[in-house]
């Protein structure tokens, strides 16, 4: 008797732990990215080529980002400090410097959040044409 009392107690935490941690979720900030993906398409090596990726938290918390990490030093993100509140939006602009790379690129930035899914990645892409010689 004593054992089927610890069973039911036993399953019994367990099921409350399982829902309460999927309440906790379902209440977490969350990312809706208008692209994940950017196409510079053909650029001119020397130029610095930015894209604004705008997003829109759908959680019902306040969405903090604490690190946006890129691939290569070629690539640099800037973004919002401040905590994005439900049903706002945000940026995070990416730079990719062609200098001294007259190639077809393919790069990406990792983002750090709170969210519900606490890593995101976006990419960009396109091609750099050598600068003509003078």
């Amino acid at each position: 008797m004593k054992k089927l009392v610890l069973l039911a107690s036993v399953l019994f935490v367990s099921v409350f732990s399982a829902t309460a941690q999927k309440e906790a979720d379902a209440n977490k900030p969350e990312f809706k990215f208008e692209k994940e993906v950017y196409d510079f398409g053909s650029l001119t090596e020397g130029e610095v080529a930015t894209h604004e990726f705008k997003f829109k938290n759908v959680g019902k918390e306040p969405l903090v980002i604490t690190n946006v990490i890129p691939s290569c030093g070629c690539t640099t993100p800037k973004w919002s400090k401040e905590p994005i509140a439900p049903g706002k939006s945000g940026v995070i602009t990416v730079s990719y410097d062609t200098k001294g790379r007259p190639t077809p690129f393919s790069k990406n930035v990792t983002i750090h959040s709170n969210a519900k899914t606490p890593t995101k990645v976006l990419y960009i892409k396109g091609e750099v044409k050598a600068k003509p010689q003078s």
